[in-house]
């Protein structure tokens, strides 16, 4: 069933406030549960899916940082953040029977695997859904970059990035600005020319470099996982094929 998806292994970035549905913070089960369900509809037919999780509902290690922590402590409170998000996710695509395998850039052996890359693409290939937590391990890179560089390291064909309630990016806020224009398709450069809230510069930048595309949509209405691997426009997409 893989002829009819567009992509054969993707990266999937969620970010924390995507895990948090309407309240915003905390982990809600039934946003979760939606998005495995998602995601167990595009493993069924056959797209690999790693999933990067971002912490923000729980912890930002940037507004611990100005606040007066040292930004390098509140960094590693914010990949903690990220393991329980991606254990969270982990447990309800297993009560969906999906086999899934966390891997933490910060061992912890217990609860986790540590990050290999070759195991990664053994999971990837034998069809089981592999969560990327503790960012790259190390402070001062966002979530968004991991997403970039595992997206490198196992070869994806793209980057899916699911937003919570925003469908695309937009050159304003269009919760500011009635009139605000919603793009279908941008180059990395007018995103980092355009200073446009897509990922990081260093994301973007990694992404350019590796010819990777990026597709920005909404991960709250259901089935835009499987109809962005499958290359219907449900947003927006940076880089690739226009």
């Amino acid at each position: 069933m893989t002829d009819q998806l567009k992509y054969r292994r993707v990266v999937l970035k969620l970010s924390g406030e995507a895990l948090a549905g309407a309240k915003g913070f905390g982990i809600n089960p039934e946003t979760v549960n939606s998005i495995a369900r998602q995601i167990k509809e595009v493993q069924e037919r056959g797209l690999e899916v790693a999933v990067v999780n971002g912490g923000g509902n729980i912890w930002r290690g940037l507004s611990g940082a100005n606040k007066g922590m040292d930004r390098a402590q509140a960094d590693y409170m914010g990949m903690l953040a990220t393991v329980i998000n991606s254990l969270a996710l982990q447990d309800a695509l297993e009560q969906l029977d999906v086999p899934t395998r966390v891997q933490t850039a910060i061992e912890m052996r217990q609860i986790a695997e540590p990050y290999i890359r070759r195991r990664a693409v053994r999971h990837l290939e034998k069809g089981r859904v592999v969560i990327f937590a503790a960012g790259t391990g190390n402070p001062y890179f966002s979530t968004d970059t991991t997403a970039a560089l595992r997206a490198a390291e196992i070869e994806a064909d793209a980057i899916l990035m699911g937003k919570n309630g925003v469908d695309g990016v937009y050159d304003s806020d269009p919760a500011v600005h009635k009139d605000a224009r919603k793009f279908d398709h941008l180059n990395y450069i007018d995103v980092i020319n355009r200073h446009l809230n897509v990922m990081d510069s260093t994301a973007i930048s990694l992404c350019m470099d590796n010819d990777i595309p990026i597709v920005v949509f909404n991960i709250e209405t259901p089935g835009n996982i499987l109809k962005a691997a499958q290359g219907t426009v449900v947003g927006t997409t940076v880089g690739g094929e226009q």
